[in-house]
């Protein structure tokens, strides 16, 4: 790969197997990262369409608290990805607009050769609710997507 990979995992058996079908599929598996997005707590109820008034302190901590769920999650990803003989980094990075879009602004920064990701993320309804993640990241990009399809 003439650079680093970026993998997409937010804990799902979809990214899982995305982490695994790349190791097949790639001969020699370069360096990259391990991304997991977060999204504060006012966006992902706006995009729901629902509003829920909450002190400001109780919508720090739950932010606080996904942040911090959404670092372990890199983590386990980084230790799962070196189980198929990858050396990643765990990134952790917050959207404040689309999934997709912050994927696609981390892949502009660190100037990735390949994306990788699973087919469907987190539940049914986020994935209704948001739109699907692997869809607009291959609609939008200019660099190769490697989509992993869903675990049956």
């Amino acid at each position: 790969m003439p650079g680093p990979i970026l993998f997409c995992y937010d804990g799902s058996q979809g990214s899982q197997m995305a982490l695994r079908s790349a190791g097949e599929l790639l001969a020699r598996p370069a360096d990259g990262f391990v991304l997991t997005i977060w999204q504060p707590l006012s966006f992902r109820l706006a995009a729901a369409g629902t509003f829920a008034p909450l002190p400001l302190s109780d919508e720090a901590k739950v932010d606080k608290d996904e942040e911090a769920y959404a670092r372990g999650v890199a983590e386990e990803g980084a230790r799962l990805a070196h189980e198929h003989g990858y050396d990643l980094t765990a990134l952790v990075e917050q959207a404040d607009e689309s999934i997709a879009h912050a994927i696609l602004a981390v892949a502009d920064r660190y100037d990735v050769a390949l994306i990788v990701c699973g087919q469907r993320g987190r539940g049914l309804l986020r994935s209704t609710l948001l739109g699907s993640v692997s869809h607009a990241l291959s609609a939008h990009t200019r660099r190769p997507v490697l989509i992993s399809p869903e675990p049956h």
